[in-house]
């Protein structure tokens, strides 16, 4: 069962209403059914393409071409549950004054002037009743690249990997870490 995940792609809930009304008849026992196609639509696992952000950001640029460290930016990376996505107030210490005339660096700007967040898109996604946190990877020596791919080459960033219990228990197995569920389940 607990390689179920790993073998088994994520479907959208219009497939799993549609598998479920042509399956559910043929078969005695369809609560076991609706629970396969519950399991199979939790968010995470999905390896997608880019998702529209409100300002076009290309991390080939930052990470790629000014070199700036991952943590410059997701500064929570180590200290937090969560990366963390840098502030517009973070952004402006260099946008305040490079590139200032370029169309989205002035999307940043009318988000500073009017003190409102930028809405970004999550683009890295785990199921829910995961407890995920970046700092014992980072201190175990992990690139972030492992996870993340190449975002220093990605003009748009999108998920490379699934994230799924299968991949993350690999990966576990790979590095010699704990396979306790524990560790990784609320």
């Amino acid at each position: 069962m607990q390689y179920l995940g790993a073998l088994l792609p994520r479907i959208t809930r219009l497939q799993a209403l549609v598998i479920g009304l042509a399956v559910t008849p043929l078969l005695l026992g369809g609560a076991g059914v609706i629970a396969l196609l519950l399991f199979l639509m939790a968010s995470g696992g999905t390896v997608t393409g880019a998702p529209e952000q409100p300002i076009a950001f290309d991390h080939s640029v930052h990470a790629g071409e000014a070199a700036i460290p991952c943590q410059f930016c997701h500064r929570g990376v180590v200290t937090e549950a969560s990366a963390t996505i840098p502030s517009v107030q973070q952004c402006m210490f260099c946008h305040g004054v490079v590139a200032t005339d370029r169309p989205q660096i002035q999307l940043l700007q009318a988000h500073w002037e009017t003190n409102t967040p930028v809405d970004w898109t999550r683009v890295h996604r785990v199921p829910d009743h995961v407890r995920f946190v970046h700092a014992p990877h980072i201190q175990a020596g992990l690139d972030c690249a492992t996870c993340h791919g190449d975002v220093a080459s990605m003009s748009e960033v999108r998920q490379v990997r699934s994230l799924s219990m299968g991949d993350c228990q690999g990966c576990h197995r790979e590095n010699s870490a704990s396979l306790d569920c524990a560790t990784c389940h609320k």
